[in-house]
């Protein structure tokens, strides 16, 4: 089944738990039967607080902790703060390092320490194991469900280990010595035609491909998905293998990435839940909604400088969103391909000169279309050729310099450690509208006055 509905079929049940009414119970329980987890905590996010807790109540233990791992942390902090502990508790029984790990920085510390008491002994271990690495290194995203066996075995042995089961995902055995340094791999197809009495030592093993347990996790990820195999092993500064990475947890990180960028390019927090407390929204929309407004003032500044030309050429206040407009549109176009080729890793500092000389060939060829287009809708309309001249020079400057910034504001701020997506569509913006009523302004000045 597909991690993710198609949209109409989301809001075919969404429609059909919104009109359950006494058929509830049964609705659900055909949803826990049919959908992932992962796909329900979407769902719930389409209900306000008392309709999802409703729903909520209604699913079984088992599958509730499931989705509960799955929801963004808002989502799941909105649960917590309208349940008391007693139904809150449960939820973190018998809970994994990794799904621990996943929901620590959101969590209040009593939570933390009950599912720590409710680990078992070796999950404790991974948990504390993980907690030494950063969120940025993939030491803190590592999975412990590697197969492991020790060279001093026999084949027979290892046959033994693997016959008990193994984790999806999982088409190699790594071979380590009696320190657990990763001696090499061998695929689990291949051990299988190896003669039993033989022992491991005298395998061939495959050469592995490692990740450092202090390597970034964005480059990891890529390396994991990139690499043409299940899972990468990780190692730690020993040589000593720690856990692994492995393609879901690769894609899964990359995801989250985008949403996170996505959200963030409308200068939301990363995970609002689309019924999030009234108060929190607000604020934290009101930051960004006052980056804009002192933006707007700068641009607004350098209008002033202009009184005296607006007050006897009123066609050009009258042309001026127009001016704006073309260049924050021209702008925007180029800030988004930017910023998806740096997410994908595809700009370089040796192609990015050839990226903006491209970038420019667009804006001059949109820049002179338009700006001729523009010119003869201006000309038909106040009769004017220097009003005509001057927005033609203006809209074609504004281009050009919507399309150099489009690639040199994400860049910097990439270079910054900035998220591009966050700010980068403010800074443009007022580059392009002050750049555009300055050129626009300017000219008007000197060829109607």
């Amino acid at each position: 089944m597909s991690l993710e509905l198609q949209l109409p079929a989301y809001i075919e049940k969404i429609e059909e738990l919104l009109s359950a009414n006494g058929e509830l119970n049964e609705v659900v329980s055909e949803m826990e039967n049919s959908l992932l987890a992962e796909q329900v905590a979407i769902l719930l996010e389409a209900f306000p607080i008392v309709p999802r807790l409703s729903i909520w109540q209604l699913l079984s233990a088992e599958y509730q902790k499931n989705v509960f791992v799955e929801m963004k942390n808002e989502s799941r902090q909105m649960l917590l703060n309208v349940m008391d502990d007693d139904s809150c508790f449960p939820l973190f029984d018998k809970l994994d390092a990794n799904s621990l790990l996943e929901l620590t920085d959101h969590l209040s510390d009593r939570f933390i320490e009950y599912a720590v008491t409710k680990m078992t002994a070796k999950q404790r271990e991974h948990f504390k194991e993980a907690q030494d690495y950063s969120e940025d290194e993939v030491g803190r995203w590592q999975s412990f469900d590697e197969k492991r066996i020790p060279q001093r075995l026999k084949a027979s042995a290892a046959k033994k280990a693997c016959s008990k089961g193994v984790q999806t995902l999982t088409d190699v055995i790594y071979v380590v010595d009696k320190h657990s340094k990763l001696l090499g791999e061998i695929p689990i197809n291949k051990l299988l035609l190896i003669e039993d009495d033989m022992p491991l030592v005298d395998v061939t093993y495959q050469e592995v491909q490692c990740l450092e347990a202090t390597k970034n996790i964005e480059e990891a990820a890529d390396e994991v998905i990139l690499s043409g195999k299940s899972a990468l092993p990780i190692i730690n500064e020993e040589g000593c293998l720690i856990g692994r990475l492995d393609l879901h947890s690769a894609y899964k990180y990359r995801d989250q990435q985008k949403d996170t960028q996505l959200i963030q390019s409308a200068g939301l927090i990363e995970e609002e839940d689309l019924f999030a407390n009234v108060w929190l929204s607000s604020k934290n929309r009101a930051i960004w909604l006052g980056v804009n407004l002192l933006t707007a003032f700068l641009a607004s500044w350098f209008i002033g400088l202009f009184e005296a030309t607006l007050q006897q050429v009123v066609a050009l206040a009258v042309l001026m969103p127009v001016v704006a407009s073309m260049g924050g549109i021209s702008g925007s176009q180029t800030l988004t391909l930017i910023i998806r080729g740096l997410a994908l890793g595809q700009i370089t500092d040796a192609n990015k000169q050839a990226i903006v000389n491209k970038e420019l060939k667009v804006g001059a060829i949109n820049g002179v279309l338009w700006a001729t287009v523009i010119g003869i809708i201006t000309f038909l309309w106040f009769e004017n050729s220097m009003l005509s001249l001057t927005i033609c020079i203006a809209i074609l400057g504004n281009i050009l310099v919507a399309s150099l910034s489009g690639v040199w504001v994400p860049w910097l701020l990439n270079k910054l450690k900035i998220d591009p997506a966050l700010s980068g569509a403010v800074i443009l913006t007022t580059v392009t509208d002050i750049f555009g009523f300055v050129a626009f302004l300017g000219c008007g000045t000197l060829f109607l006055l």
